[in-house]
């Protein structure tokens, strides 16, 4: 997959040769709804003989926009968005710069620069995408702007429960530790990728050593609490239980760690970025009056979490 990054002000400079059609939107998560846009331009671009791409905005527009915020988290951080979009195979990734200058263009001034200087001739997006200064492009105006240069698809709300499966929705299933609920909105595990460093080997000394995640601050962290997950090192599998949270019998509360005890694994992975997909919450994180009453606890966490994981 070929990848451009694209800006407002150099906008002029860079320029996709091949036709294509475009799925365009933010696509944080890259739940069920987007990948009902993604896969809706891909087949278009099969019907038409030409490439597939996706136009994604970094970083979230409410950085810009909203004062109050200065760091967005994210569901699937840019890299995480990047695998995925390769995997679906997608011919190429537009990423654009979203600042001031291209939060204040015109609708049609959006439109001229961004679609039609990237010879798009078809777009794809959910009906509730908006694009130009305020919002106030919408689908349905999309037609007028575009002056027959290109075709256009609007794809309505998908859900799930009579509920919209969205973005928001998502996180506030992550923050209630429902990871089942999560998984299927997203169509697959939840995944957070990390490098893993040498945390305080605690874990050894009970027999249950833990690879320690060094947290990307971008990732939008579920609740705290043990979970059931799968491990993925070098391409390879492995079932296992994370701790992610504040370590409350060992330490002070205040820094967040993710630790992950691997089933029936004695490699040496430091150093390696790994990647965990989250199954199902087993609990929620808690003090123990002692070693002995952790190691219990977590005898019971591997009987339940190799339970869950052998049902999957």
């Amino acid at each position: 997959m070929k990848i451009i990054h694209l800006s407002e002000k150099d906008i002029s400079q860079s320029k996709q040769v091949s036709p294509c059609t475009l799925a365009v939107g933010f696509f944080d998560g890259i739940h069920r709804g987007h990948q009902r846009v993604i896969l809706t331009a891909k087949r278009k671009a099969v019907e038409l003989g030409i490439q597939s791409a996706v136009m994604t905005f970094d970083p979230h527009p409410s950085v810009v926009l909203n004062h109050s915020v200065k760091h967005a988290k994210y569901i699937t951080p840019l890299a995480e968005k990047e695998r995925i979009l390769n995997n679906a195979g997608i011919d190429t990734l537009f990423v654009v710069h979203f600042d001031k200058s291209l939060a204040s263009l015109s609708p049609e001034q959006f439109v001229e620069k961004f679609f039609v200087s990237q010879n798009v001739q078809h777009v794809v997006a959910g009906f509730d995408f908006t694009f130009g200064f305020k919002g106030k492009g919408t689908m349905k105006l999309l037609p007028e702007y575009a002056r027959a240069r290109f075709t256009t698809t609007t794809i309505e709300q998908v859900s799930e429960d009579g509920e919209k499966v969205s973005s928001t929705r998502i996180r506030d299933l992550l923050a209630e530790g429902d990871i089942a609920l999560v998984n299927r909105l997203l169509d697959r595990p939840y995944r957070i990728t990390g490098e893993v460093v040498t945390g305080d080997r605690r874990g050894r000394t009970i027999g249950y050593p833990t690879a320690n995640l060094s947290l990307n601050s971008e990732y939008y962290m579920p609740k705290a609490g043990v979970y059931a997950v799968k491990v993925i090192i070098a391409n390879q599998e492995y079932k296992g239980m994370a701790n992610l949270g504040f370590k409350p019998t060992f330490n002070d509360g205040k820094v967040k760690n993710l630790e992950i005890h691997i089933f029936d694994f004695n490699q040496d992975v430091y150093g390696q970025e790994i990647a965990v997909d989250f199954y199902r919450h087993i609990r929620s994180e808690e003090k123990f009056n002692g070693v002995d009453e952790l190691i219990s606890q977590l005898k019971n966490d591997e009987v339940k979490s190799r339970e869950i994981l052998a049902s999957l």
